[in-house]
């Protein structure tokens, strides 16, 4: 749990990043609106949704039946031991998506003993007075606790072990612990407390509930995407022939922070010129020239949820006729794919419809090969608390709810051309909703945008 006031620093740098940070204060869009913090607590977190978390729950219960989960918080990293390059601690999204707690060393025991008796326990380390004089205010087991969580029953993380043996004993069925690379204790419990039970990994049931989102998880991903858009716009605003990447990601990840994200959502992508070919190019090193086009790949994480946005532009603001072609290609791809989502279609058909059409539609764009053959990635994913978002085998069919990413693109190597346009998109009962389309996509919407920035 970060300061608020740590999340709204803007972000400088230095040498000519200073100075294009100066530029972005003017160019980037007004801050979107500042979260109130819990008052109790204040920087401790954003209010948690009690009826949201309770209700995921209760679906979980559903699909465990009769059985025991078991599910760790993050811990918070070693300034000494490892490599902090932003926040030094991010909530474990298992977790998070049970609780909202942004707290560390916590644990949450969830007791099925049947298709309505569900028992919900928290657990939290005590709370320490002079340690907090370094981190900050923490959630105690105490009365704050539980009525910011919404959970009856908090208690110090002490007694974990003694609930879980009673636990065990009033419930014959399995046990379900997460297992993945963000917690660490899962194994320990297993070998100290469940040595010779039915223990299961609880993430296939947890993810298959992350696939929908439901009102509470579109909006934080809303808020996400229209901080990210903000970052997007200030760039292609502040952006000249010269600037070196660093200083356009500097604008764009100074627009991120002036309107509230909490962190990136993935390390930011400023490729320019032969550099907008490589798919996850992040050193963000070069001189732009004129004539550039720059591959901006980027977005903000808010409340746990990123975005995921791209866009491409000239650095002078001005398409040649041989990038405009390119660009519209594609973009035709994507609107085409957007037109064709709807529940009950799965990510494969989209691909196949983008992959078609631009492949019947590239004419010698692309020269001897069709232009589908530099299409070299596929055409989406899900979106939400990771911005490759959990999928479950199986269950391929869009849903209404479900949030996904379009992005098409064209990577010219011996050009130096790479044209991609990526955009976050909600499933809805009928078809689809652009939930980035305040970035502009078009290529007289760009240059409109850019000249006035200019």
């Amino acid at each position: 749990m970060r300061s608020v006031v740590a999340l709204l620093l803007l972000v400088t740098g230095g040498g000519g990043a200073a100075a294009a940070a100066a530029q972005a204060r003017t160019a980037a869009p007004a801050p979107l609106g500042a979260w109130t913090p819990t008052p109790e607590l204040p920087g401790m977190g954003r209010p948690v949704d009690t009826a949201a978390v309770a209700a995921r729950r209760r679906a979980l219960l559903q699909r465990i039946g009769r059985g025991i989960a078991l599910i760790p918080a993050s811990h918070e990293r070693d300034l000494e031991k490892e490599y902090i390059q932003d926040n030094d601690f991010r909530q474990n999204n298992t977790f998070f998506y049970f609780t909202e707690l942004e707290t560390q060393d916590a644990w949450l025991l969830l007791t099925a003993r049947g298709p309505d008796s569900l028992e919900t326990v928290l657990f939290l380390p005590p709370r320490n007075p002079g340690q907090e004089r370094w981190t900050g205010l923490r959630l105690g087991p105490d009365s704050v606790a539980t009525r910011l969580s919404g959970i009856a029953t908090v208690l110090p993380v002490d007694s974990l072990e003694r609930r879980l043996f009673a636990a065990r004993f009033r419930v014959r069925g399995p046990v379900y612990v997460p297992l993945d690379v963000t917690t660490r204790d899962e194994r320990r419990v297993i070998d100290l407390v469940f040595s010779g039970q039915d223990v299961r990994n609880l993430r296939q049931l947890a993810d298959s509930l992350r696939e929908v989102k439901d009102a509470d998880e579109l909006a934080r991903l809303r808020r996400a995407v229209d901080i990210s858009v903000a970052g997007h716009v200030a760039a292609m605003q502040a952006a000249r022939p010269g600037m070196y990447e660093y200083e356009i990601e500097a604008v764009l990840e100074a627009g991120f922070r002036r309107n509230g994200a909490d962190r990136v959502g993935y390390p930011s992508i400023v490729g320019s010129g032969p550099n907008s070919t490589t798919l996850h190019y992040d050193v963000n090193r070069r001189q732009t020239r004129d004539g550039d086009l720059v591959l901006v790949d980027a977005a903000a994480e808010w409340g746990q949820y990123t975005a995921d946005v791209t866009r491409t532009w000239p650095v002078n603001g001005k398409f040649t006729p041989r990038q405009k072609a390119v660009y519209d290609l594609v973009l035709a791809t994507q609107q085409v794919a957007f037109d064709s989502v709807r529940p009950g279609t799965t990510m494969r058909d989209l691909n196949r419809v983008a992959q078609t059409y631009m492949r019947e539609h590239s004419a010698k764009l692309c020269g001897d090969q069709t232009c589908d053959a530099y299409f070299i990635h596929g055409l989406g994913h899900p979106i939400g608390m990771d911005v490759h978002d959990v999928t479950v085998p199986g269950r391929q069919k869009l849903e209404p709810g479900m949030v996904i990413t379009l992005e098409p693109g064209i990577y010219l190597v011996e050009e130096g051309l790479g044209v991609r346009i990526e955009d976050d998109v909600l499933v809805t009962p009928t078809g689809a909703e652009w939930l980035s389309a305040k970035a502009p996509r078009t290529t007289a919407d760009i240059e409109r945008l850019m000249r006035g920035g200019r």
